[in-house]
Protein backbone atom coordinates (compact mmCIF):
# COMPACT_ATOMS: atom_id res chain seq x y z
CA UNK A 1 0.00 0.00 0.00
CA UNK A 2 1.04 3.14 -0.77
CA UNK A 3 0.80 4.90 3.32
CA UNK A 4 3.88 2.18 3.67
CA UNK A 5 5.70 4.29 1.36
CA UNK A 6 5.42 7.63 3.09
CA UNK A 7 8.78 9.47 4.56
CA UNK A 8 9.64 8.86 7.96
CA UNK A 9 8.37 12.10 8.99
CA UNK A 10 4.74 11.25 9.03
CA UNK A 11 2.66 10.49 11.58
CA UNK A 12 -0.78 10.04 12.98
CA UNK A 13 -2.74 12.58 14.75
CA UNK A 14 -5.43 12.31 17.11
CA UNK A 15 -7.93 11.51 14.48
CA UNK A 16 -6.04 9.06 12.48
CA UNK A 17 -5.07 11.46 9.86
CA UNK A 18 -1.22 10.63 8.76
CA UNK A 19 0.51 14.18 8.40
CA UNK A 20 3.47 15.64 8.98
CA UNK A 21 4.23 19.29 10.92
CA UNK A 22 4.92 21.55 7.88
CA UNK A 23 1.87 23.61 6.91
CA UNK A 24 1.24 24.56 3.14
CA UNK A 25 0.03 27.76 1.16
CA UNK A 26 -2.93 26.65 -0.94
CA UNK A 27 -4.38 28.54 -4.03
CA UNK A 28 -8.03 27.60 -2.83
CA UNK A 29 -10.24 29.38 -0.28
CA UNK A 30 -9.93 28.98 3.52
CA UNK A 31 -13.37 28.17 4.13
CA UNK A 32 -14.04 26.26 0.54
CA UNK A 33 -13.58 22.28 1.60
CA UNK A 34 -16.04 23.27 4.39
CA UNK A 35 -18.89 25.20 2.26
CA UNK A 36 -18.32 22.28 -0.18
CA UNK A 37 -18.81 19.30 2.94
CA UNK A 38 -22.05 21.27 3.50
CA UNK A 39 -23.69 21.09 -0.39
CA UNK A 40 -22.04 17.59 -1.28
CA UNK A 41 -24.48 15.23 -0.45
CA UNK A 42 -27.72 16.74 -1.73
CA UNK A 43 -25.89 18.86 -5.28
CA UNK A 44 -26.97 17.58 -8.15
CA UNK A 45 -23.19 19.55 -9.24
CA UNK A 46 -21.58 16.94 -7.35
CA UNK A 47 -23.65 14.22 -8.07
CA UNK A 48 -23.13 14.07 -11.48
CA UNK A 49 -19.16 14.54 -11.56
CA UNK A 50 -19.36 11.40 -9.46
CA UNK A 51 -21.37 9.54 -11.97
CA UNK A 52 -19.40 10.72 -14.64
CA UNK A 53 -15.89 10.34 -13.06
CA UNK A 54 -17.14 6.35 -12.20
CA UNK A 55 -18.34 5.42 -15.41
CA UNK A 56 -14.54 6.72 -16.99
CA UNK A 57 -13.23 4.44 -13.76
CA UNK A 58 -15.23 1.74 -15.03
CA UNK A 59 -14.70 1.89 -18.73
CA UNK A 60 -10.73 1.85 -17.91
CA UNK A 61 -10.30 0.23 -14.62
CA UNK A 62 -7.03 0.64 -12.57
CA UNK A 63 -4.44 -1.97 -11.50
CA UNK A 64 -4.30 -1.07 -7.84
CA UNK A 65 -5.15 2.34 -5.69
CA UNK A 66 -6.12 5.49 -6.84
CA UNK A 67 -4.25 7.69 -5.11
CA UNK A 68 -6.74 10.72 -4.73
CA UNK A 69 -5.07 14.02 -4.76
CA UNK A 70 -6.22 16.87 -3.54
CA UNK A 71 -9.84 15.43 -3.10
CA UNK A 72 -10.94 17.61 -0.87
CA UNK A 73 -13.89 16.35 2.25
CA UNK A 74 -13.23 12.73 0.38
CA UNK A 75 -16.78 13.04 -1.77
CA UNK A 76 -15.38 10.99 -4.91
CA UNK A 77 -13.05 9.00 -2.43
CA UNK A 78 -16.13 7.64 -0.82
CA UNK A 79 -17.84 6.69 -3.76
CA UNK A 80 -14.40 4.94 -5.42
CA UNK A 81 -14.61 3.11 -1.97
CA UNK A 82 -18.04 2.22 -2.14
CA UNK A 83 -18.09 0.86 -5.89
CA UNK A 84 -15.07 -1.31 -4.84
CA UNK A 85 -12.22 0.65 -6.11
CA UNK A 86 -9.30 0.74 -3.82
CA UNK A 87 -8.77 4.61 -3.02
CA UNK A 88 -6.44 6.95 -0.45
CA UNK A 89 -7.46 10.35 0.00
CA UNK A 90 -4.72 13.16 -0.30
CA UNK A 91 -5.54 16.31 0.56
CA UNK A 92 -3.13 19.34 2.15
CA UNK A 93 -6.46 21.05 3.18
CA UNK A 94 -6.70 20.21 6.81
CA UNK A 95 -10.29 20.80 6.76
CA UNK A 96 -10.49 18.51 3.72
CA UNK A 97 -8.64 15.72 5.39
CA UNK A 98 -11.19 16.02 8.86
CA UNK A 99 -13.99 15.90 6.97
CA UNK A 100 -12.84 13.14 4.91
CA UNK A 101 -11.56 11.07 7.71
CA UNK A 102 -14.31 12.02 11.01
CA UNK A 103 -17.29 12.98 8.62
CA UNK A 104 -16.66 10.33 5.89
CA UNK A 105 -14.89 7.67 7.60
CA UNK A 106 -12.54 7.03 4.99
CA UNK A 107 -9.67 4.72 5.83
CA UNK A 108 -7.13 6.64 4.57
CA UNK A 109 -6.21 9.50 4.68
CA UNK A 110 -3.27 11.95 3.94
CA UNK A 111 -2.28 15.59 5.05
CA UNK A 112 0.02 17.16 2.75
CA UNK A 113 0.99 18.24 -0.89
CA UNK A 114 2.33 15.97 -3.10
CA UNK A 115 5.77 17.67 -3.51
CA UNK A 116 6.31 16.97 0.29
CA UNK A 117 4.77 13.74 0.33
CA UNK A 118 7.86 12.55 -1.70
CA UNK A 119 6.68 8.97 -3.11
CA UNK A 120 9.30 6.73 -4.97
CA UNK A 121 9.16 6.68 -8.33
CA UNK A 122 7.25 4.12 -10.20
CA UNK A 123 5.32 3.58 -6.85
CA UNK A 124 1.51 4.33 -7.37
CA UNK A 125 -0.89 2.19 -9.93
CA UNK A 126 -3.55 5.52 -10.54
CA UNK A 127 -3.92 8.93 -9.69
CA UNK A 128 -6.70 11.15 -9.98
CA UNK A 129 -7.41 15.00 -9.75
CA UNK A 130 -10.70 16.19 -9.68
CA UNK A 131 -10.56 20.16 -10.21
CA UNK A 132 -7.29 20.86 -8.52
CA UNK A 133 -4.82 21.21 -11.69
CA UNK A 134 -6.28 24.67 -12.00
CA UNK A 135 -5.61 25.61 -8.96
CA UNK A 136 -1.88 24.97 -9.54
CA UNK A 137 0.05 27.83 -11.21
CA UNK A 138 2.96 25.32 -12.14
CA UNK A 139 0.86 23.01 -13.70
CA UNK A 140 3.44 21.63 -15.55
CA UNK A 141 5.67 20.83 -12.76
CA UNK A 142 2.80 19.08 -11.00
CA UNK A 143 2.21 16.62 -13.79
CA UNK A 144 5.86 15.94 -14.13
CA UNK A 145 5.69 14.72 -10.60
CA UNK A 146 2.32 12.47 -10.95
CA UNK A 147 4.09 11.02 -14.17
CA UNK A 148 7.10 10.15 -12.13
CA UNK A 149 5.18 8.93 -9.34
CA UNK A 150 2.99 6.32 -11.96
CA UNK A 151 4.33 3.04 -12.68
CA UNK A 152 4.57 2.84 -16.91
CA UNK A 153 0.51 2.07 -17.61
CA UNK A 154 -0.78 3.77 -14.50
CA UNK A 155 -3.94 5.61 -14.70
CA UNK A 156 -4.16 9.30 -14.31
CA UNK A 157 -7.65 10.29 -14.04
CA UNK A 158 -8.90 14.22 -13.99
CA UNK A 159 -11.45 16.86 -14.49
CA UNK A 160 -11.47 20.40 -15.09
CA UNK A 161 -12.95 23.61 -15.54
CA UNK A 162 -13.80 23.70 -19.27
CA UNK A 163 -13.17 26.70 -21.52
CA UNK A 164 -11.58 30.28 -20.92
CA UNK A 165 -14.37 31.78 -22.36
CA UNK A 166 -16.46 30.80 -19.50
CA UNK A 167 -14.15 32.49 -17.28
CA UNK A 168 -15.82 34.72 -14.39
CA UNK A 169 -15.35 36.07 -10.74
CA UNK A 170 -15.62 32.75 -10.08
CA UNK A 171 -12.67 31.63 -11.02
CA UNK A 172 -11.28 34.43 -9.82
CA UNK A 173 -12.23 33.67 -6.28
CA UNK A 174 -12.04 30.26 -6.38
CA UNK A 175 -8.20 30.33 -7.12
CA UNK A 176 -8.18 29.32 -10.36
CA UNK A 177 -5.18 30.08 -12.97
CA UNK A 178 -6.85 29.32 -16.01
CA UNK A 179 -9.63 26.54 -17.91
CA UNK A 180 -9.06 24.08 -20.19
CA UNK A 181 -9.79 22.99 -23.13
CA UNK A 182 -8.64 19.75 -25.16
CA UNK A 183 -5.57 21.22 -27.08
CA UNK A 184 -4.16 22.43 -23.62
CA UNK A 185 -4.72 19.35 -21.63
CA UNK A 186 -3.07 17.35 -24.74
CA UNK A 187 -0.25 20.21 -24.43
CA UNK A 188 -0.31 19.49 -20.71
CA UNK A 189 0.16 15.59 -20.58
CA UNK A 190 2.12 15.44 -23.96
CA UNK A 191 5.39 13.56 -23.41
CA UNK A 192 4.28 12.09 -20.31
CA UNK A 193 0.68 10.25 -20.77
CA UNK A 194 -1.50 8.92 -24.14
CA UNK A 195 -4.77 10.09 -23.71
CA UNK A 196 -7.13 7.09 -24.63
CA UNK A 197 -10.42 9.39 -23.47
CA UNK A 198 -11.57 13.05 -23.10
CA UNK A 199 -14.98 14.41 -22.92
CA UNK A 200 -16.90 17.48 -22.07
CA UNK A 201 -19.82 17.63 -19.87
CA UNK A 202 -22.25 19.70 -18.02
CA UNK A 203 -23.43 20.43 -21.41
CA UNK A 204 -26.86 21.96 -20.24
CA UNK A 205 -25.10 24.57 -18.07
CA UNK A 206 -22.86 25.99 -20.62
CA UNK A 207 -25.66 28.37 -21.48
CA UNK A 208 -26.56 29.57 -18.17
CA UNK A 209 -22.88 30.09 -16.91
CA UNK A 210 -21.85 32.70 -20.05
CA UNK A 211 -25.02 34.27 -19.21
CA UNK A 212 -24.90 34.77 -15.36
CA UNK A 213 -21.40 34.65 -14.86
CA UNK A 214 -19.43 34.85 -17.65
CA UNK A 215 -20.38 37.83 -19.80
CA UNK A 216 -21.36 40.01 -16.55
CA UNK A 217 -17.77 39.46 -15.55
CA UNK A 218 -16.36 40.26 -19.06
CA UNK A 219 -18.67 43.45 -19.00
CA UNK A 220 -17.29 44.60 -15.47
CA UNK A 221 -20.71 44.33 -14.44
CA UNK A 222 -19.42 41.68 -11.71
CA UNK A 223 -15.94 42.18 -10.23
CA UNK A 224 -16.36 40.14 -6.79
CA UNK A 225 -19.17 38.95 -5.83
CA UNK A 226 -18.67 35.26 -7.21
CA UNK A 227 -22.30 34.00 -7.57
CA UNK A 228 -25.53 35.84 -8.90
CA UNK A 229 -27.32 32.87 -7.24
CA UNK A 230 -26.71 31.12 -3.54
CA UNK A 231 -24.70 28.16 -3.11
CA UNK A 232 -28.17 26.14 -2.22
CA UNK A 233 -30.02 27.55 -5.11
CA UNK A 234 -27.21 26.91 -7.88
CA UNK A 235 -26.30 23.22 -6.65
CA UNK A 236 -30.00 22.53 -6.24
CA UNK A 237 -30.04 20.79 -2.90
CA UNK A 238 -33.47 21.75 -1.91
CA UNK A 239 -34.76 20.05 -5.48
CA UNK A 240 -37.25 21.33 -7.82
CA UNK A 241 -38.91 20.99 -11.03
CA UNK A 242 -35.99 22.56 -12.44
CA UNK A 243 -33.18 20.48 -11.05
CA UNK A 244 -35.41 17.46 -12.18
CA UNK A 245 -34.97 18.60 -15.45
CA UNK A 246 -31.17 19.17 -15.57
CA UNK A 247 -30.68 15.98 -14.14
CA UNK A 248 -32.50 14.26 -16.92
CA UNK A 249 -30.44 16.10 -19.64
CA UNK A 250 -27.25 15.18 -17.27
CA UNK A 251 -27.81 11.09 -17.09
CA UNK A 252 -27.64 11.43 -20.88
CA UNK A 253 -23.60 12.01 -20.48
CA UNK A 254 -23.29 9.71 -17.68
CA UNK A 255 -24.69 6.61 -20.48
CA UNK A 256 -22.49 8.47 -23.86
CA UNK A 257 -19.57 8.40 -20.76
CA UNK A 258 -20.41 4.52 -20.02
CA UNK A 259 -20.80 4.25 -24.17
CA UNK A 260 -17.38 5.91 -24.24
CA UNK A 261 -18.42 8.64 -26.81
CA UNK A 262 -17.35 12.02 -26.19
CA UNK A 263 -18.88 15.59 -25.82
CA UNK A 264 -17.90 18.45 -27.81
CA UNK A 265 -19.28 21.19 -25.27
CA UNK A 266 -19.82 21.74 -21.63
CA UNK A 267 -18.54 23.22 -18.98
CA UNK A 268 -15.99 21.08 -17.27
CA UNK A 269 -13.92 18.30 -18.85
CA UNK A 270 -13.23 14.70 -17.94
CA UNK A 271 -10.21 13.16 -19.12
CA UNK A 272 -8.44 9.84 -18.43
CA UNK A 273 -4.41 9.76 -19.36
CA UNK A 274 -1.97 6.79 -19.30
CA UNK A 275 1.60 6.89 -18.33
CA UNK A 276 3.53 5.84 -21.38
Amino acid sequence: MLVNALPENFHEDEYGILRSDKTVALSYPSTGNDVCFSLEDTSFWFRHRNNCILEAVRRFPPEGEILDIGGGNGYVTKRLLDEGFPAILLEPGLSGAYNGKVGRRLPHVICTTLEDLALPDASAAAVSCFDVIEHIEDDAAFVSEIARILQPGGLFYLTLPAKQWLWSACDVYSGHFRRHDENTVTELLRGKFDIPYFTFFFGCLTLPILLLKAAPFRLGLVKEKPNVLSNETEHGTDGGIAVSVIERLLKRETRMIREGRSKMLGTSCLVVGRRV
